[in-house]
C-alpha cells in the first residue's frame, strides 16, 4: 500500500499529534514525545502499533507528540492520519 506524509491531531492538552511517513525499513517505527511517557509510553506505542496493523500498515514511520490523550483519542488520530496517508476511505 502506497503511503504519503500525513498527520492528524493537535498539540492541545488531552490530544495527540500523529504524523505518518513512508519508511524504507521493515516494521513500524514510532518516535514518541509525551508528557506522560514515563508512566504510559509503552501503552501509547502499543495502541499506535495495533491501530496501524488493523489498518494494514506495517512499514511506516510515526512521529507522535502526546499531551495526555486517552486511548480512544490516540486510535482516532492514528486512523485519521492513516486514511489521509493512504487515501483508503474506511468510512464509506
Amino acid at each position: 500500500m502506497e503511503v504519503k506524509n500525513a498527520n492528524a491531531g493537535t498539540l492541545e492538552s488531552g490530544d495527540i499529534m500523529i504524523q505518518i511517513k513512508p519508511s524504507t525499513e521493515e516494521g513500524i517505527h514510532i518516535d514518541l514525545n509525551s508528557t506522560v511517557a514515563y508512566q504510559f509510553g509503552e501503552q501509547i506505542k502499543q495502541v499506535i502499533e495495533d491501530t496501524l496493523k488493523e489498518f494494514g500498515l506495517t512499514q511506516v514511520a510515526v512521529e507522535a507528540i502526546d499531551k495526555g490523550a486517552l486511548d480512544c483519542t490516540i486510535k482516532a488520530r492514528v486512523k485519521t492520519a492513516a486514511v489521509r496517508a493512504t487515501g483508503k476511505d474506511i468510512w464509506a
